[in-house]
């Protein structure tokens, strides 16, 4: 028996923003990245309280600023406007108030628009919550953003994309109903790019969301925090350490997975921490190693993240 969990109501196709009632009060979170895109500038977000402040890897304190600046604001609904930072922020703050969410991606690979899960940087180091309650009620899915979107910044959300269907297809957690999301989500981000078919990349984004977030990513997501730690993005570690998970788990979409990061032509990545202690921060990542379809052990993942910084 299993259970598949998803927000309410799921919007999808080009201009589905323009066509969407939004409530006349609420408070809208972004980014710098998207106000400088101009997409703030939609007539809902005039009638909005904003915090546009959010940064790339967010922690904590960044949601305590929010809480501290808006709790006694008069407002119904959270709106999360922006990539996966904006869209863990906001669902983590409208968590908090007790508040309506709505999520818009403008950058499409997170998946977090679609699933009860929020990272956050704690004391430096990325954590993340899980909760029904964390899900938002609308998620509006528009790929027009794309089309204005940096090709280096939609590399890396293609590959965190690739690399959550992939990982949570093999996850122990995975079912029958997640793995056809999950593979089909691969399926339709690998098509597209062969395509240069935008609506069908980001399409293959919201299933893989919907999929992983009812199976949970795993080694390679847990080998990615220390790289991200250190400043590299999200899309640009897990293009690498995914890649030595699947081959580490004989995964079958390895040689796949490992075609598309080839062709994006991604500069290797580095580890100034000591192995043995970013091994030990990595054991600790209990929520994706326990889902991994083989066991790891401490050694196993020293002679991962060699093969990554040494190849």
């Amino acid at each position: 028996m299993y259970s598949v969990k998803q927000p309410s109501e799921i919007i999808f196709g080009e201009n589905s923003l323009e066509n969407y009632k939004f409530p006349e009060n609420c408070l809208l979170i972004s980014s710098s990245g998207a106000k400088k895109r101009g997409w703030l500038d939609f007539k809902f977000v005039k009638n909005s309280h904003i915090f546009d402040n959010v940064e790339s890897n967010p922690s904590i304190e960044t949601v305590q600023d929010i809480l501290e600046e808006f709790t006694n604001s008069n407002f119904s609904h959270v709106i999360g406007l922006g990539g996966g930072s904006v869209m863990d922020v906001a669902k983590f703050v409208g968590f908090k108030l007790n508040k309506k969410k709505i999520t818009i991606p403008t950058i499409f690979g997170s998946g977090s628009e679609v699933t009860r899960i929020s990272v956050l940087k704690v004391d430096k180091k990325k954590q993340s919550f899980h909760d029904d309650k964390i899900f938002a009620d609308t998620a509006i899915i528009d790929p027009t953003f794309i089309q204005t979107t940096p090709k280096k910044i939609i590399n890396d959300a293609i590959v965190d994309s690739c690399a959550q269907s992939t990982e949570a297809y093999d996850s122990k957690n995975s079912n029958l109903y997640t793995k056809f999301l999950c593979q089909k989500g691969f399926d339709n981000i690998e098509q597209g790019l062969k395509e240069s078919n935008h609506e069908k990349i980001v399409f293959g984004t919201l299933l893989t969301g919907l999929g992983f977030g009812n199976a949970s990513t795993t080694l390679g997501h847990a080998l990615s925090y220390v790289f991200s730690n250190e400043g590299f993005s999200h899309g640009h570690a897990l293009a690498f350490t995914t890649q030595v998970a699947h081959q580490f788990n004989k995964s079958i979409f390895y040689s796949r997975f490992k075609k598309i990061v080839d062709n994006f032509g991604f500069e290797r990545i580095n580890l100034k921490s000591n192995l043995e202690e970013a091994a030990e921060t990595i054991l600790q990542d209990k929520k994706h190693l326990d889902n991994n379809p083989k066991n790891v052990t401490k050694e196993d993942i020293m002679n991962l993240l060699g093969l990554i910084i040494n190849n």
